[in-house]
């Protein structure tokens, strides 16, 4: 990246804090802005401001002395079943901070942490860009409606955009140094992890009857730096003057729970306990990415195309951090 000024709001999370370091490591001038709410201070080492995008005024304060060259945006609220008992609060948290960066931020690039749940449930069976938008819960809708924000956004001549529509997140840093904590912990590769390892109670496995090869359900799993480099690529893009757009971020692999859960078990030596439960209202049968475009027009494609090589860097992880980054 050169020496390129760029802003990450929610930089000590999961996906933030793996997209920070790529940049950093590659010559970015990375700011990090998290209000720690979610993040983790110790999962990024470099410039940090402790900042609420909510509070509109502190942000301008801040903002004014500040030239960044491009924006990437993951700060947000992520659990879908969260997000349906208290919408008001994820139309506030996802919403509200992009249009408070917007205001003072005319004119930069954003890069925005966008998501396949604004696709709703699936017509076909991978999804590609075109496939409808129409999400069925407020956290889907949520950032559907900051896909638009951003369109709207540019089409005024205030900053180009890309917005990067990814699948399930996995895996951690290869070093081992880094990985997912979340709390409470809703991810089924961090999950069947600490269970095989004997630091939580057997998992359920919400459906054994579905439509598919071995009656789980159906899932493409993405390694944070095959994010973390589609973030890189995309901000390059729209730096250089490419045009603006939305891309799917996935492996176009399905990979069924039952395979997860047998891959987990094989990297930890240890089989993960689990008990069969009924289907989740909701849960979509199969979700794979149709990845074609951001080949063709970002010149980008997942390298970690084999789950147990994928589970292999989550496994170390939590082998090493038994309480995450609170060990």
């Amino acid at each position: 990246m050169g020496a390129v000024k760029v802003l990450v709001t929610g930089g000590c999370g999961y996906i933030g804090s793996a997209t920070a370091r790529w940049l950093s490591q590659r010559g970015a001038a990375v700011t990090v802005l998290d209000d720690l709410s979610e993040g983790h201070r110790s999962a990024w080492d470099g410039e940090f401001v402790e900042l609420d995008l909510l509070d509109r005024d502190a942000l301008h304060q801040w903002a004014e002395r500040k030239e960044f060259d491009g924006v990437i945006h993951f700060a947000a609220r992520c659990y879908v079943g969260e997000s349906v008992q208290q919408p008001i609060r994820y139309w506030r948290a996802n919403v509200v901070p992009v249009i408070h960066l917007c205001e003072v931020m005319q004119g930069v690039p954003l890069v925005f942490s966008s998501t396949c749940a604004t696709f709703g449930d699936p017509l076909t069976p991978t999804l590609a860009e075109d496939h409808p938008q129409n999400p069925v819960n407020p956290y889907g809708a949520t950032k559907a409606a900051v896909e638009r924000l951003l369109r709207d956004r540019e089409e005024a001549g205030e900053g180009a955009f890309a917005a990067l529509r990814y699948f399930n997140a996995a895996g951690a840093c290869p070093s081992g140094e880094h990985g997912e904590h979340h709390d409470p912990e809703t991810h089924l590769i961090p999950l069947a992890c600490q269970a095989a390892l004997g630091r939580r109670d057997e998992l359920t496995v919400f459906g054994t009857d579905w439509d598919t090869p071995d009656g789980t359900c159906v899932r493409d799993y993405i390694h944070i730096d095959d994010l973390a480099s589609a973030h890189e690529i995309a901000l390059r893009r729209i730096l250089d003057g490419g045009s603006s757009g939305a891309w799917n971020l996935g492996t176009g692999i399905g990979v069924s729970v039952k395979e997860i859960l047998d891959a987990v078990g094989e990297c930890l030596g240890s089989p993960v306990p689990f008990v069969e439960g009924p289907r989740r209202l909701g849960d979509p049968e199969c979700l794979v990415a149709d990845p074609s475009l951001a080949k063709a027009e970002l010149g980008w494609k997942a390298s970690y195309t084999d789950i147990e090589r994928l589970i292999s860097t989550a496994a170390v992880w939590h082998q090493n951090h038994p309480e995450g980054y609170s060990s």
